[in-house]
């Protein structure tokens, strides 16, 4: 991470496309979010509609908990489906276009596909309710793996949305809501996959111990290795090579939210290049979204994962980039513009 620079976002290009939008043959301001949208994409550099998602899937120790409804071999195994092209993501990546980029950063047994991008840190991390789920030198090279994943995508594509797979990440995204935003376990704990009140209960006791074994934690870093898994930390590096390839990012739900939360505490300015794509029934999800200051652009109380809401979310941008480019002016059409 020593050589990662984000720039601010281009302000004369922010100018520029806010004039041209009131020029468009339209009331001023009257595609809402989609003006919002493509002046922000204006201002990271955006210009063409060539998108990538990208899905890191890892193995927890949280997992040995009970935290989730399903075993923790079901990760290995949706990296199965994953590759052969049959999970929800692989039908929304193909229905909207985007090359889809799966990458094992760390199941307990290693996939031999090719179809799966190996980049693994580790089997899978530790139980965090005993003491850190990785060593910083893991999180660390999870981070830097990120930024070089995202350094090599820059040259294909303008928009990256990041989707994750694991079991007990739930767990893991709640304890690192809990640690960077001092909130209490009961306010970030959720269903996941479809715990009852009583498994909620026990996976909001789980990240109280979690917080307690690994005190103090001194920067971002450290909260990620003591609490995080090994796909969060490769997709918060990947957030934050992205933004210094000046590309768009496009957060899923409550997991991709506390990656963005960690890359957000590294470089603050890595915000600036993110995009909420939909709102998840997590309840700490829309906390950690507020603390990021963005607003989701889909409500549709998905909580799978995978990065299927920001799948969704990706004909939105597209639609933003193209009426900034495609769309009549009120002196192109001949049409009196009433707000002069």
């Amino acid at each position: 991470m020593d050589d990662l620079r984000i720039e601010a976002l281009d302000a004369d290009a922010i100018g520029v496309a806010r004039a041209e939008l009131d020029r468009k043959t339209k009331p001023r301001g009257s595609l809402g979010r989609l003006e919002e949208l493509a002046v922000q994409l204006a201002g990271i550099g955006v210009t063409g509609p060539r998108c990538a998602i990208v899905v890191a899937a890892a193995d927890h120790g949280y997992a040995d908990e009970s935290v989730s409804a399903y075993p923790a071999e079901v990760t290995r195994q949706m990296l199965q489906v994953f590759a052969s092209g049959g999970a929800a993501i692989c039908v929304l990546s193909r229905l909207v276009g985007a090359e889809l980029v799966v990458v094992d950063a760390g199941v307990r047994e290693k996939l031999d596909d090719d179809r799966v991008r190996s980049i693994r840190i580790g089997a899978g991390t530790a139980n965090a309710a005993h003491g850190p789920a990785m060593s910083r030198e893991q999180a660390l090279a999870a981070l830097d793996a990120g930024i070089s994943l995202a350094r090599e995508l820059a040259g294909r594509v303008d928009i990256l949305a990041l989707g994750d797979m694991g079991i007990g990440n739930t767990t893991a995204a709640g304890a690192l809501h809990a640690a960077l935003l001092d909130a209490p376990a009961a306010v970030v704990c959720g269903p996941g996959t479809g715990l009852d009140q009583d498994g909620v209960l026990r996976k909001a006791a789980v990240i109280e111990r979690a917080l307690a074994a690994n005190r103090p934690l001194d920067d971002p870093v450290d909260v990620l290795a003591a609490l995080g898994g090994f796909e969060i930390a490769l997709l918060a590096g990947i957030a934050l090579g992205a933004a210094a390839e000046r590309l768009a990012i496009v957060l899923d739900g409550f997991i991709v939210t506390a990656s963005a939360l960690v890359a957000a505490r590294i470089a603050p300015s890595v915000v600036d290049y993110m995009v909420a794509g939909h709102l998840s029934p997590e309840p700490g999800h829309r906390l950690g979204l507020d603390a990021l200051g963005l607003k989701p652009l889909l409500d549709l109380d998905l909580r799978l994962g995978e990065g299927t809401g920001a799948a969704l979310a990706l004909p939105l941008l597209r639609a933003a980039l193209a009426l900034l480019a495609e769309m009549a002016t009120f002196a192109d059409a001949g049409v009196t513009d009433a707000g002069r």
